[in-house]
């Protein structure tokens, strides 16, 4: 299948690339670069663009006669989306929807949209399923929501295919450790402390550590880049058959942030510097996802939902990539 990979030169959008390549796809990857790095995508179509860009999108759309786009070029960061709210519902929003409107006019159906886990808000129920009330507490969040609604309102109109895969938290580096993390700023967990044991941080910070959970610190499910990849393309398979699906990425278990930070310590063989400081306002104590419907309509399961595993992945790439992608 022909498919337009928007914002595939960043973290997720370059590993779901590889993987259609590895499949037998012809993925054509769309992105500005404000957030993404040529680096990160090889032997592969790049177009240089905006998604918010009508006549440019439908002009590759046409061009390249897509037949499914994926949407990974949404702003992704919670604390900015407080600050700069209008910032985030101009780009996960409003050209989303000229991203939608390109499609409808070039007759493209099939949309597999990046959502999250954030939709939920502070949910009452562990482990969280889709069903439970979406509540988002902050911006990025309200964005994804606002999107998986014009999708759902857009589909009944028979003119879109979409799934909307919630996201717990992304981690790891795919395809043998090339395809990992590098954000500018950083602001994941397991990346900001291999950075700590890679020197390049005096310490790492523990926000909170009274939560009811084992060791007093934040429970959250993380999941490996390549399974989370594994399931866009069943998600891209299912679109056949319905017009409209949603659910859960993530491994149906947490770990902690002092399990994670041990497991940095172990897997590298370095000691840092941890600073323990108060709770952040929003935090939950614990979010797992469950990812029984993933499970049982997909047929999807995780090859590395080792936490040690994941790191490992995570590790190679930082060591292997110091100073983060060339360019």
């Amino acid at each position: 299948m022909r498919v337009l990979v928007c914002g595939g030169a960043g973290y997720i959008g370059s590993n779901m690339t590889a993987l259609l390549m590895r499949e037998g796809h012809s993925p054509v990857v769309l992105d500005n670069l404000s957030k993404g790095h040529r680096g990160a995508i090889k032997n592969v179509q790049f177009v240089m663009g905006d998604f918010g860009d009508f006549n440019f999108i439908l002009e590759t759309l046409q061009k390249y006669r897509i037949e499914a786009v994926m949407h990974f070029a949404a702003f992704i960061e919670v604390g900015e989306s407080v600050i700069q709210p209008l910032r985030y519902y101009d780009n996960n929003v409003s050209k989303t929807r000229t991203l939608l409107d390109a499609m409808e006019k070039a007759g493209v159906n099939k949309f597999v949209f990046s959502s999250t886990a954030a939709v939920y808000g502070m949910p009452q129920t562990i482990p969280i399923t889709e069903d439970v009330p979406k509540a988002p507490i902050n911006p990025y969040g309200e964005t994804k929501w606002a999107v998986e609604r014009m999708c759902h309102f857009q589909s009944r109109t028979g003119k879109l295919r979409y799934a909307a895969l919630r996201y717990f938290n992304a981690c790891g580096a795919g395809f043998n450790a090339t395809l990992g993390e590098d954000h500018r700023p950083e602001s994941h967990l397991i990346p900001l402390i291999i950075q700590a044991a890679m020197g390049k941080r005096d310490s790492i910070r523990i926000y909170g550590t009274d939560y009811p959970t084992s060791d007093g610190t934040c429970v959250r499910d993380y999941i490996h880049i390549e399974d989370l990849c594994k399931a866009h393309l069943l998600a891209l398979k299912k679109l056949d058959a319905e017009s409209e699906w949603v659910c859960n990425l993530g491994n149906g278990r947490g770990y902690s942030v002092r399990q994670v930070i041990d497991t940095v310590r172990r897997v590298s063989g370095k000691d840092f510097k941890i600073v323990e400081v108060d709770r952040r306002p929003g935090d939950p104590p614990v979010l797992t996802a469950d990812a029984s419907r993933a499970w049982n309509e997909l047929g999807w399961t995780a090859d590395f939902a080792d936490l040690e595993t994941i790191v490992q992945s995570a590790w190679k790439f930082h060591t292997d990539h110091p100073n983060g992608y060339d360019i």
